[in-house]
């Protein structure tokens, strides 16, 4: 309680300094309770506020939310995750992600605040009151949903509780996955219900119904598709080994819709019906010329500018972002490594290879492809994303001169730094993100917006959700698909490019080609390809390989995350003369291209990651187990996630 009574007093002091009505006439802050703070619209906008910090944004010293496609086939930073190296992630003692504390912070906005709202007691315009009160069930959802990826099964508390242990240890009984998704859903629709169409101040800074939906159909999406792909196992109700069946609360559990099945179906059925009305109100994409702007004479493109820009409002498609500015000292550092190496983080093969040509032409299937041994030509004649977002040797980053920890001219990828900010780890870099002032490059100068939701995403749920409950594509999924691809410069024919793909080389590099360690048919993958190009390095690729159960390929065969290609033509000269197999590059023996973690034999992914079926979801740290058991972790309400076991330090079973 002590917390948050302090982080109202923080907030009543910045109300205060923003207040129209003289602070000198204000009631002493000592003399304030919590209940008498929450009775203006002002306050209760600014509780609101406060609640924002738990969305993805840019960092300092960092390429922001661009590195949050890490640990993926996508992007891998210097050092590998233990994530694929089973045997390395272990059972906590104490901590990790289960916790409530941002939770407790909604719950008790809500028992204080809606009381008051319902008696009328909160002065200020009731439309606007409402729409902060919605973007507190927005955030209490957005909260939850990590939950759901972090755990599968959660407890849902909808209330603050009492400081009482037999309280707070029967509110801490797990709910179903699919059930803790039903109460995502249900707190955005009240969002929906409550927020207006424009935020009553703030514009695209704050949020409004679109966010809501556009969420709800990537909440409803994840689900639908997650217990599409782990039906029958124990990541499910009711699936073979589920924890869940041992305690006496979830021993008879049935499905709210009746069985599985009709629940997959509900929740695909939600993300298509969301989707659809933000893919429908925004109709245009923001054009891309298609061309790089390298000299600031040259035609500008507002699709690559977008990601890169200062003030984001005049792009149509970002339904939220968020500002910076200097003059406040709310920067970030994403000009810095855009212009570098991307802060340690390298694009893979396997992403670049993802990109189809122009024609429409997976690269194996065509004539045109010039190869991967050039670094200068091998985005030539493709997909206009990759030729825009991957770096090439010459190009200029900025249009001025540098700030102090900037590149001017793109130079030859330093693949044998052993600096983290300098280190192009796989040889590939992208510069999404990239703005072209070069002052904004001195180290924590740059004010880059971060883009949070922008609407080309409702696109690519409604395509997916679409076809995983039809198994076809209608007639909104075609013109959204036709769409996305004309942006992209490519042959919007996409039925054309899944009768070239041959899944047995997609499989290869991608993982997007396997759900359950078996191949999906072409059209399915070339969905998911489309959103793997889209999205590249804006944070979903951990998400969906993980609701699509695309990993478990590895738990019998290894995969090798590899870059460029060093050794069928070594187009380094700045560092040829520095590489040394064994040391700073991996042998040429081993494979042409550069595989970065297969330099030190010590390494411990140095013969590939591997996979575990229990890394699909985290463990839950033993302490949880103690103090809702009364220091009997078995005689607890929890059950671990599958997999994984009750002794501390301990990794998961085979």
């Amino acid at each position: 309680m002590k917390k948050i009574i302090y982080q109202i007093l923080a907030l009543i002091q910045i109300s205060a300094f923003n207040a129209c009505d003289d602070f000198l006439d204000k009631e002493p802050l000592s003399n304030l309770t919590p209940e008498q703070y929450l009775t203006t619209e002002a306050n209760v906008a600014s509780y609101a506020t406060d609640m924002y910090n738990v969305l993805p944004v840019h960092g300092t010293y960092s390429w922001g939310q661009f590195e949050a496609d890490n640990n993926t086939d996508n992007m891998t930073n210097i050092s590998p995750s233990d994530i694929y190296a089973p045997g390395y992630w272990k059972v906590a003692q104490t901590g990790g992600a289960y916790s409530f504390n941002e939770i407790y912070r909604c719950n008790y906005f809500f028992d204080k605040t809606l009381t008051l709202f319902e008696s009328g007691s909160i002065k200020g315009a009731d439309i606007n009151i409402r729409h902060y009160i919605g973007e507190v069930y927005f955030f209490r959802a957005f909260i939850y949903f990590d939950k759901l990826k972090a755990f599968g099964d959660f407890p849902v508390v909808k209330t603050t509780l009492p400081d009482n242990l037999e309280a707070l240890t029967a509110a801490s009984k797990r709910a179903p996955c699919n059930e803790v998704a039903r109460f995502i859903l249900s707190d955005l629709d009240k969002a929906i219900e409550l927020m207006q169409d424009n935020p009553p101040a703030g514009g695209k800074n704050r949020l409004n119904k679109d966010c809501a939906r556009l969420f709800k159909s990537r909440v409803a999406l994840y689900e639908g598709t997650w217990l599409k792909y782990f039906k029958g196992t124990a990541f499910v109700p009711n699936g073979n080994g589920w924890q869940g069946k041992t305690k006496d609360y979830n021993a008879n559990y049935a499905y709210p819709s009746g069985d599985i099945d009709r629940e997959i179906d509900y929740f695909l059925t939600q993300a298509m019906n969301e989707s659809k009305i933000v893919a429908d109100k925004y109709a245009t994409l923001v054009n891309n010329t298609g061309t790089f702007q390298n000299d600031p004479t040259d035609e500008a493109n507002p699709y690559f500018n977008m990601f890169g820009a200062t003030d984001m409002n005049p792009y149509q498609e970002i339904l939220l972002w968020k500002r910076y500015d200097l003059g406040l000292k709310v920067v970030n550092s994403v000009s810095e490594f855009a212009s570098k190496g991307n802060n340690g983080y390298g694009t893979t093969k396997s992403m670049i290879d993802a990109f189809v040509m122009a024609d429409g032409k997976p690269i194996y299937a065509s004539s045109e492809y010039p190869g991967d041994a050039n670094l200068l030509t091998v985005t030539q004649g493709r997909d206009s994303r990759a030729f825009l977002f991957f770096k090439r040797p010459g190009d200029n980053n900025f249009h001025n001169d540098a700030g102090t920890h900037g590149v001017r001219v793109e130079p030859f990828p330093d693949i044998t730094a052993t600096t983290q900010s300098l280190k192009y780890t796989t040889g590939y870099a992208l510069r999404k993100g990239l703005n072209f002032d070069g002052s904004m490059s001195t180290q924590n100068y740059s004010v880059v917006g971060c883009i949070i939701f922008r609407a080309v995403e409702a696109y690519l749920n409604y395509m997916e959700a679409c076809y995983e409950k039809t198994g076809s594509i209608d007639g909104s999924a075609d013109k959204y698909w036709k769409e996305i691809r004309r942006r992209a410069k490519i042959n919007e024919d996409y039925n054309y490019t899944i009768g070239l793909t041959d899944m047995d080389k997609e499989a290869e590099t991608d993982w997007g080609a396997y759900s359950g360690g078996q191949l999906v048919n072409a059209t399915l993958f070339n969905i998911r390809r489309e959103r793997r190009c889209e999205l590249m390095a804006e944070g979903f690729r951990p998400m969906d390989v993980q609701r699509w159960r695309s990993m478990d390929q590895m738990i019998s065969r290894p995969y090798h995350v590899l870059g460029i290609n060093l050794w069928e033509n070594v187009a380094l000269p700045q560092f040829a003369s520095l590489i040394t197999e064994g040391q700073n590059v991996s042998p040429e023996s081993f494979s042409k291209y550069l595989a970065p973690y297969h330099i030190f034999a010590n390494n411990r992914v140095y013969n590939g990651y591997r996979w575990n079926m229990a890394h699909y979801l985290q463990p839950i740290a033993i302490q949880h187990f103690l103090i809702t058991g009364g220091g009997d972790a078995s005689a607890s309400p929890l059950y671990q996630n599958p997999g994984w076991t009750l002794i501390a330090n301990e990794g998961p079973k085979e």
